[in-house]
């Protein structure tokens, strides 16, 4: 597959996702890497009946979509990758999934305690996944949509990502 944008988006599929980062990377599928989700008759309905039936979208758990994202060697078919946290982002990580750059646009918990822009607020076990991930050589930016300036993760965390 062809992996055009790997998001955390705690709200998965969602306007911003429709209707700015479909068209911008012109995806023809969307993987949504959510235990919770794929575990959920209702939501993933709510999901499926969201996103245009002229997309793909595959519901998957982090096992899962670890184990076979690279089933899909489909390389004219761009996908957006998308997980509700960076917790299982790193999940998938360590059990093989391979990639680049993580697009951080919406991230929020009832334990947050450190902002990074208004979309972002963070909790200790987000910055210690983050850590990890930076360790794993993954490029990570604050981004909304695609229109906004990308912020690297560092330079919106400034010293809290010090040892």
């Amino acid at each position: 597959m062809d992996i055009s944008l790997v998001r955390v988006d705690n709200r998965l599929v969602h306007g911003q996702i429709l209707e700015a980062w479909v068209p911008f990377v012109k995806a023809t599928r969307i993987v949504v890497a959510d235990d919770d989700v794929a575990n959920d008759f209702f939501r993933e309905s709510v999901i499926r009946m969201a996103v245009p039936s002229e997309m793909e979208v595959t519901i998957t758990t982090i096992e899962e979509f670890s184990q076979h994202y690279k089933d899909r060697e489909n390389k004219q078919q761009k996908t957006i990758i998308l997980f509700s946290n960076i917790g299982d982002v790193l999940r998938a990580v360590n059990r093989g999934f391979k990639f680049n750059r993580l697009n951080i646009g919406n991230i929020y918990s009832d334990h947050s305690r450190t902002r990074c822009s208004n979309s972002v607020l963070l909790d200790e076990n987000d910055i210690r996944d983050i850590k990890a991930l930076l360790k794993a050589g993954i490029r990570m930016e604050l981004q909304r949509i695609p229109r906004d300036k990308p912020i690297d993760i560092r330079q919106a965390l400034n010293n809290k990502l010090e040892d």
